[in-house]
């Protein structure tokens, strides 16, 4: 498992051949990339910073693959997320899951991304043409982590 927070890009090839690298029993790869947006809520983004809670947010991260683990056959898994300032088109977020099936591989993925969205501490600052705002909690992102309550 590797869970990174970092301002470096990732590379989401070098990311899903290392997680599969040497293992011929994994069936399913499955991978999110999130991106900058350039508008949001009807306003244009030159800018994007985020901010995060430093120990507290990689520890939060683990938690969510292990609970997907506990859920789903997941044989591997990697989460990264970017900090620092962003610009339209840049990538902020890579989740990748390995199975043996991809019902499993998906269905995780899916999970902890809908899980890092609403429990991880991230804060997401906005350069707007009217100025700098900070991003609040969307409520289709709980609802979509609320489809996962036992």
């Amino acid at each position: 498992m590797k869970v990174s927070v970092q301002t470096e890009d990732f590379d989401l090839g070098a990311e899903c051949t290392a997680i599969t690298r040497g293992r011929s029993d994994i069936g399913a790869l499955a991978s999110f990339v999130g991106l900058v947006r350039d508008s949001n809520d009807g306003a244009g983004i030159s800018r994007m910073t985020l901010e995060h809670y430093p120990g507290m947010t990689e520890q939060s991260l683990a938690e969510i693959v292990e609970q997907a683990r506990g859920r789903w056959d997941v044989m591997d898994a990697t989460v990264i997320h970017r900090i620092g300032e962003l610009k339209p088109g840049d990538n902020i977020v890579l989740v990748a899951v390995a199975s043996a099936h991809r019902g499993d591989a998906f269905a995780a993925c899916e999970f902890i991304m809908d899980y890092l969205k609403t429990r991880a501490p991230f804060w997401k600052k906005e350069k707007t043409p009217e100025g700098e705002r900070w991003v609040d909690a969307r409520e289709s992102d709980d609802e979509s982590a609320a489809r996962w309550k036992a």
